[in-house]
Formats: structure tokens, sequence, C-alpha cells
């Protein structure tokens, strides 16, 4: 489906990611609409598949989630079946919380995060025993400066 966005639905777009809180009445006041065009507004962005679902985010230090590393991995393995039973386990691993295929020197990178050094070691060892391959690289975040930004809409 095709959804040309005009400049209400991205002033939607862009409150929601600030505040996916925000009651209908008060979403449509901050785009300068009234509540009923906004609710179709709102229901067209779902039915389009823009809108997909509603998070919030967690204070990691405060769950104890204060390690972030970025993972890359390089593999001589690019069949089928490897590339299902990879994703398989990658994907069952919570603490991977983003998993993307690249281009470039390496074919994978992942952004785990974990409550410390002795932890990452757990997930980095379950990942290794499952899986052959060819080369891990880590690299252990020291600070977010930029971390789940809004898109830019």
């Amino acid at each position: 489906m095709s959804y040309k966005l005009d400049s209400f639905d991205r002033a939607i777009l862009r409150a929601l990611q600030q505040d996916a809180s925000l009651s209908q009445r008060d979403l449509a006041e901050r785009v300068g609409m009234s509540q009923n065009s906004c609710w179709r507004r709102l229901q067209a962005l779902r039915a389009a598949g823009i809108l997909q679902g509603e998070t919030l985010r967690l204070d990691r230090a405060a769950i104890e989630l204060d390690l972030t590393v970025l993972v890359l991995i390089k593999t001589r393995h690019h069949s089928q079946e490897w590339l299902q039973n990879f994703r398989h386990i990658i994907l069952s691993i919570p603490n991977i919380v983003d998993f993307y295929r690249i281009a470039g020197e390496y074919d994978y990178m992942l952004k785990v995060v974990a409550r410390d050094m002795n932890a990452f070691d757990a997930i980095y060892r379950k990942m290794i025993e499952k899986i052959d391959i060819d080369t891990v690289t880590s690299y252990m975040a020291m600070e977010a400066i930029a971390d789940n930004r809004p898109l830019p809409v």
C-alpha cells in the first residue's frame, strides 16, 4: 500500500516518536488538528503500516544492562541452511537487541546489551558454541552519545 505523507502526518510521527503516550487530544493539539482529523490520520498511518505498535524505552542502567557491545561477525558460510540456523540462534538470545546483515569486510553486526563483561562473555560463549563463525570482533561502547534517535520525518 502506498501512502503519501503530508506535513500533518509528519508532525504526528515526530510527536509520537518523542512521546507515544500522548492522549489523542494532546496529540491533536500539538500538531494543530481537530481530534477527529487526528484520529483518522492515526488510523490511516496504522493501516498503511507506518505506525507499527507502541513501545517505551527503558533506562539500561536502572535495569543493570550498562554494557553495550557492537559485535562484527565474518563467516565462510553463506548457505541458506547455515543462515537460517544462525538467525535462529542469534534471535534466541534476548540480549542481542539489534541484528544486521551488512556489506563490507564483515557479514553481520549485532548490538548486545549486558550487565557487565562477565555477562557479555557468557553471551559470546553461547553464540560461538552453537555457530561456526570465522571471525568475531567486539567493540565496547564507552558512551552512548546518540542512542535510539527519532527517525527524521
